[in-house]
């Protein structure tokens, strides 16, 4: 029993590729982390990680004793989750990674009355708008919008759909003009989204093309939504945004949405967690109540037509290797 106890500590250290990192999720010391791991190597006579001044890499005897360690310490988290669904009382700490806007203004608040209505559950909120990677960085769930990548380690459910929209402030039109068709986007100042030198294209379900895509020319990029609508609201250029997050600016007259007899396109809200034999109760909790709840908090923050599109079919859980071609 006393050789078990380092277990956990092993597994959590190569999946963090870091001591110090490990040593946080654990809330140890790092040399507590270093200490456990050098015991398990003293017992079994081999080299469980290389190691270097600021990460520490499985080697090949690591990486085969890692993939035995964890089997056992997800029986273990089965075995207690199945034990733990019977409670009522959800316990422990959730680690969730969102983007930035989305998460801070819709998902955020939904997930701190869960917390408000569940005391023994506790709260990791990250909040960024790249691709984190859930083991390397130890989240439970991540929120991610849009299509999503082919993942076979992990699961997603539909939670929400954003409907996007374009917009400029009144004196943006009164200079340049109103834009009527598709057509006209091209003459106009764009305010555009991009990460990494790649600039998000503005995409219109038309009758000729399932999903046309559409870049304006650039007068600023930038990689925050935020930025985005403020820029919008000084009167830089047009922006395409979700309607949820432009509703106060057009209530007020900040904004004026155009082109609004085009169709528009839903990008769907994921919740994304990695695929376990048994789903712990306190994950459990929080996709239901993001699911439950989303779509109504989203609907407090835009118009009506920004609901869940007729004809979708209900959400369910499924990989992301089939959420990513669906």
């Amino acid at each position: 029993m006393e050789q078990l106890r380092d277990v956990p500590v092993f597994v959590e250290a190569a999946e963090a590729g870091s001591f110090s990192l490990a040593a946080a999720r654990l809330n140890l010391t790092r040399s507590a982390v270093a200490k456990a791991i050098g015991r398990m190597e003293g017992r079994l006579g081999a080299r469980l990680f290389h190691r270097t001044t600021r990460r520490q890499s499985l080697t090949e005897e690591g990486r085969f004793f890692y993939e035995r360690c964890l089997r056992a310490v997800e029986e273990i988290r089965a075995g207690e989750a199945l034990i733990e669904s019977g409670r009522r009382e959800v316990r422990g700490r959730l680690r969730v990674s969102m983007p930035v806007v989305f998460g801070r203004t819709c998902v955020a608040p939904i997930l701190v009355c869960l917390m408000r209505d569940h005391p023994g559950l506790e709260l990791d909120l990250s909040f960024s708008d790249r691709v984190v990677d859930m083991v390397e960085e130890g989240f439970d769930l991540c929120i991610r919008n849009g299509l999503l990548k082919d993942e076979p380690d992990l699961m997603a459910r539909r939670i929400a759909f954003q409907r996007m929209t374009v917009c400029a402030a009144p004196s943006y039109l009164a200079r340049h003009g109103t834009p009527e068709q598709l057509e006209d986007l091209g003459a106009h100042d764009g305010l555009l989204y991009a990460r990494r030198d790649q600039v998000r294209s503005w995409i219109f379900p038309t009758a000729e093309e399932p999903m046309r895509a559409v870049i304006p020319k650039a007068r600023l990029r930038v990689d925050d939504l935020q930025a985005l609508l403020d820029a919008a609201c000084a009167g830089l250029g047009l922006a395409w945004l979700p309607c949820w997050m432009v509703r106060d600016a057009v209530r007020d007259g900040r904004l004026v949405q155009v082109l609004t007899h085009v169709p528009s396109i839903h990008f769907s809200s994921h919740a994304v967690w990695l695929k376990t034999p048994v789903m712990l109760p306190k994950l459990r909790i929080a996709i239901d109540r993001l699911a439950a709840d989303l779509p109504d908090r989203m609907g407090v923050l835009l118009d009506p037509d920004c609901r869940e599109p007729a004809g979708q079919a209900p959400s369910r859980e499924r990989s992301v290797t089939q959420a990513a071609v669906a």
